[in-house]
This record gives C-alpha cells, structure tokens and sequence, in this order.
C-alpha cells in the first residue's frame, strides 16, 4: 500500500463544462435542448429506442471532440504526491485522457455500450450506434449509461472509496442527483474537504469544509496551490506535485 495521503474526488458536469460540453444542471428538465424523460430513462429507450440512440450518437462525437481542461489536468498532476482517486458522475473520458489513473464512473461511460440482456456485457463504441447493432450475445446494444430509475451499480464501491478519504474534493456537482448526491455524507467528518462551484451546492453543517466559489479551473488551481503550499511547509524532501 502506498504512503501518500489519499485525495478522493467527486465531479459533476461542471468540471467538462469547461471543456464545451453542456449540463442540465440548472433544472429545467433539459439537456441539449431535449426532455431528459424522452432521453435519459428506461421507458425512452422502450418507446422510440432509434431517437435515444440519436441522441447519445451525438453526445458520444461532442465528448470525443471536446479536450481536458486545466481542471481535468491538475487532478492528473496530484499524481506526482498523492495517491488519487476520482469518482465521476460524467459519462465522458476526459479525466483518463488528462492523465488520472483511477477514475470510477457511477453512471457510465458514453464511448461503451452494453447488452440489452445482460448489462455486464461490455462492447467499446467509438462511433455511431445503430439500431440492430447487437452484443455478442445476440441481444440490441445500448448506452452504457445509468439513467433516471435505474441502479447505480458503482454506488457501493463509491462509497467504500469516500470513507478512506484523506482529503477529499467535490468539482461542479449540484449534489442535486441521488443517490450520488449522497456521498459526500460517507466522507469522515476530521478530514479536510474542498467544495468547488460557482454556485456553492447545499453542504451546510458538513464539518471541515471550504467553499470555493469559482469555476472548477479557478477553483482547482487555488486547491493545488493550497496543497503545494502545505507540503513544502512541511517535512524536508517532499517533492513537487508539478
């Protein structure tokens, strides 16, 4: 087991807003322009599988366009001191391409898709889907994403990962899903914890926290300043997370 203190980050869709990919945080119901209930729930894909399809085709080209952002490299950079793991509410890759090597994804990955019969079945997608595209077990594939009334099944392991927290940071989530929204709470109230949004998300009466007030680049770059700070304040020989 490794040494270095252990930074547990949760992110939301603010940290790839950054990157020109849109949210429906501001809870209206939309995302990119779409109904989420037509999109993004179990009873969508019955009714007209081809338009959720469509929908995530897209999704998928926007998120393998779209480029990390300082956010998404400055948790790859803590690397270099700490030992880090991200636990993401996006769909999108963008903390892998900016380098981090533990990442969770409680809802999914949009550049996979799974079996219609057997949800562990996992294909990689990096092109359109189509109707008629099928697993190898003959059944149609579909997003690899959890959506609305459906199990999260990395909410467990999320919360196992929240608890052996040392430090612990929390980028552009509303905290306004569940049960994701949830996990701050598995967070052991002694440690220090950073919450970083432009619209601070309800955290009062959680103990040992910082609000910070800016955009998820902003933001991270106070927190790793902080953190260097901190380490070169302290014992000789600790090297630079940069």
């Amino acid at each position: 087991m490794s040494n270095k203190q252990h930074i547990v980050v949760l992110t939301g869709a603010g940290v790839s807003a950054e990157s020109g990919l849109k949210t429906f945080r501001d809870g209206d119901g939309l995302w990119e322009g779409q109904d989420v209930n037509e999109v993004a729930t179990p009873e969508a894909w019955s009714r007209n599988p081809a338009f959720v399809l469509d929908f995530y085709n897209l999704r998928r080209r926007q998120a393998i366009a779209a480029q990390p952002n300082e956010a998404h490299r400055l948790l790859a950079k803590l690397e270099a001191c700490y030992r880090v793991t991200i636990v993401t509410q996006n769909v999108d890759d963008l903390h892998e391409r900016a380098g981090s090597s533990h990442v969770l994804h409680l809802h999914g990955e949009i550049t996979k898709a799974r079996s219609e019969r057997d949800e562990s079945m996992l294909v990689d997608v990096a092109g359109d889907m189509r109707m008629g595209d099928t697993a190898p077990d003959g059944a149609q594939l579909r997003p690899h994403v959890v959506w609305f009334g459906e199990a999260v099944p990395m909410l467990e392991a999320a919360a196992d990962m929240m608890a052996a927290a040392d430090i612990f940071i929390l980028i552009g989530s509303s905290l306004q899903v569940y049960p994701a929204a949830g996990l701050i709470h598995h967070v052991p109230d002694p440690i220090p914890k950073y919450v970083i949004d432009r619209v601070i998300p309800p955290v009062d009466g959680i103990p040992n926290l910082v609000k910070i007030e800016k955009t998820a680049t902003e933001g991270m770059r106070w927190v790793f300043d902080l953190l260097q700070g901190q380490r070169e304040g302290g014992s000789q020989g600790e090297r630079s997370c940069s």
